[in-house]
């Protein structure tokens, strides 16, 4: 049996989540929340193995906020966000919340139990169109912070960085730009420590990725 906690600030709702969840046989309702605070409480009390959690909730402790207080307090307890909002601000910010799932008051009775199941299980659980937008966040996210790392770079950085790449040694470096062997290897610790590289072959790996292996 998958024991659950719901909490949300319609008592109909809950009624109608109660109804459709307990004719399952492998879901038992043990308790109901409408705030945040009587959420926590339940789940203190129950200690359920899911705690389905609307994250709207204008009276009292909302959503987000008692998910990531219950987490804290009952780390195993995994909590499913039931939301009315398909927005990847609300998704981004129950995921830091510690939610182990995300899913929209519109969606399908058997999406929604798939949901329960899932997050009830260990695993995490976002519906569709959330995992698109997940994924397309964190290759902006981390498109972003690459460019900035590399913009972070002096010009003479940059030109030890493709020479180092290339497989130039510190003494030839030094030589082709007129600078010291103690100077090369300053830079390439900059370099290095800037750009979170630690061996040579991360170094020529994002020289690649960046374009500056073009031989002369």
């Amino acid at each position: 049996m998958i024991r659950i906690v719901i909490v949300d600030d319609h008592a109909m709702v809950r009624s109608g989540l109660r109804m459709l969840l307990s004719s399952k046989g492998e879901i038992e309702v043990v308790a109901e929340g409408a705030d945040g605070d009587e959420g926590i409480r339940a789940a203190m009390e129950h200690h359920p193995d899911v705690v389905l959690m609307d994250l709207s909730m204008p009276q009292g402790k909302d959503g987000i906020t008692a998910a990531s207080e219950l987490k804290k307090l009952l780390p195993d307890v995994a909590v499913l966000m039931l939301s009315m909002h398909d927005d990847t601000e609300y998704l981004f910010r129950a995921i830091e919340a510690g939610a182990s799932g995300y899913v929209l008051k519109s969606a399908p009775h058997e999406e929604l139990l798939n949901a329960i199941r899932t997050v009830a299980s260990g695993a995490a659980y976002l519906y569709p169109s959330a995992t698109r937008q997940l994924m397309n966040r964190y290759a902006a996210s981390a498109k972003k912070d690459d460019l900035d790392a590399f913009d972070t770079l002096s010009e003479r950085e940059k030109e030890v960085l493709s020479l180092a790449a290339k497989g130039y040694g510190n003494k030839e470096i030094a030589e082709l730009l007129f600078i010291s062997v103690k100077t090369v290897e300053s830079h390439k610790s900059n370099v290095m420590e800037k750009l979170g590289l630690k061996t040579r072959p991360e170094l020529i790996q994002y020289a690649m990725k960046k374009g500056l292996l073009q031989f002369d």
